[in-house]
C-alpha cells in the first residue's frame, strides 16, 4: 500500500489540529470549572457536584477527540460516527469499561446525589478510615487523613459501606472519657475533680437545652458505668463543637485529669499479679 507523502503531511497536520482543540477545550472547560468552584466555595456553597461534572465534561471531550481522530482513518469512519452518536457513546462506556469502573461512576451518581458526604466533610468509612474528603471523582474518593495522607476508596465500595459523617447536620461531637479508680475511692471527690479539669478546657462546649440549664443540670454529667475487677470507671460526656475538636480535648483531658489524680492521691489502678516460684 502507497501512501503519498501530501497526504501523509495532510494526516499529521489534521492529527496535530485534533490534538491542540481538545487540549484547548479540555483547559477551557477546566478553568471555567475552577472559576465556578471558587465563585461558589466564596458564597459557602458546595462545589461537589461541580467538582464530579467537570471530570465528565472533561472526559467526554478526550472521547470527542478520540473519535475525531479515528475519522482520519480510512475505514474507521462508521465506527467514529457510532462514538459521536449518543447511543454510541453509550454503547463504548459499557463495551469497554469493565464492570468495576461501570460500578464505580454509578456509585459517584449516587454519592453525588443522595450526599450521604460532600467534599470538606469530616467522615469515618470502615473502623481505620476516618478523614475529610478531598474529591469526589468518576472512580474513587479521596479522603485526607490525619496524617496528611490521602486515602483513594473506589466508589462502589464507599457507597456500600457505612459512613458516619461528623459534618451532617449538627457538628457538635460528645467526648466520652473514661477514668478508672480504685474501690477505696471517694466518688463523689473524684467526680469534682474530674468535673473541675474538663470545665477549664477551652474546647468545651455547653451542649445543655435551655431547659436543662433552667433545671441545673450540670454542664459536665459524670456517671459510674461500670465496676470491673479492679476499678470502677467514671465516664464523663464532654461537648466540643466539631469531632477533631473533641478528639483533641479527650487527648488534652486524659493527660491533665491523671496529673490532677496524682496531686489528689486518687489512684488509678492497674492489674497486679503475684509470681510463685516452685523449688525443690
Amino acid at each position: 500500500m502507497n501512501i503519498r507523502l501530501e497526504d501523509a503531511i495532510i494526516f499529521g497536520i489534521k492529527l496535530v489540529v485534533i490534538y491542540i482543540i481538545v487540549r484547548v477545550l479540555s483547559a477551557i472547560a477546566k478553568y471555567l470549572f475552577r472559576h465556578t468552584m471558587r465563585k461558589q466555595a466564596e458564597k459557602g456553597m458546595d462545589v461537589t457536584k461541580v467538582m464530579f461534572l467537570r471530570q465528565i465534561v472533561v472526559t467526554a471531550i478526550y472521547i470527542i477527540g478520540c473519535a475525531s481522530f479515528l475519522s482520519l482513518i480510512p475505514g474507521m469512519e462508521k465506527i467514529s460516527n457510532s462514538i459521536l452518536a449518543s447511543a454510541g457513546i453509550l454503547a463504548m462506556a459499557v463495551g469497554l469499561a469493565s464492570q468495576e469502573a461501570l460500578s464505580n461512576i454509578v456509585g459517584g451518581l449516587f454519592i453525588i446525589f443522595t450526599r450521604p458526604f460532600k467534599v470538606g466533610d469530616f467522615i469515618r468509612v470502615y473502623d481505620d478510615v476516618v478523614g475529610t474528603v478531598i474529591e469526589i471523582t468518576l472512580r474513587h474518593t479521596i479522603i485526607r487523613n490525619v496524617e496528611n495522607r490521602m486515602i483513594l476508596i473506589p466508589n462502589s465500595k464507599i457507597n456500600s459501606a457505612t459512613i458516619i459523617n461528623s459534618s451532617y447536620g449538627d457538628s457538635s461531637t460528645c467526648a466520652f472519657i473514661d477514668i478508672g479508680v480504685s474501690y477505696d475511692t471517694n466518688l463523689d471527690g473524684a467526680i469534682d475533680v474530674m468535673q473541675q479539669e474538663i470545665m477549664k478546657h477551652p474546647l468545651l462546649l455547653d451542649h445543655r437545652t435551655e431547659e436543662e440549664k433552667k433545671a441545673d443540670v450540670p454542664e459536665v454529667v459524670i456517671r459510674v458505668v461500670n465496676l470491673g475487677d479492679s476499678a470502677i470507671t467514671l465516664r464523663a460526656w464532654a461537648w466540643a463543637a466539631t469531632a477533631v475538636n473533641a478528639t483533641v480535648m479527650k487527648y488534652d483531658l486524659l493527660k491533665s485529669i491523671k496529673e490532677r489524680f496524682d496531686k489528689e492521691g486518687i489512684e488509678i489502678p492497674y492489674p497486679y499479679y503475684n509470681q510463685i516460684v516452685k523449688t525443690n
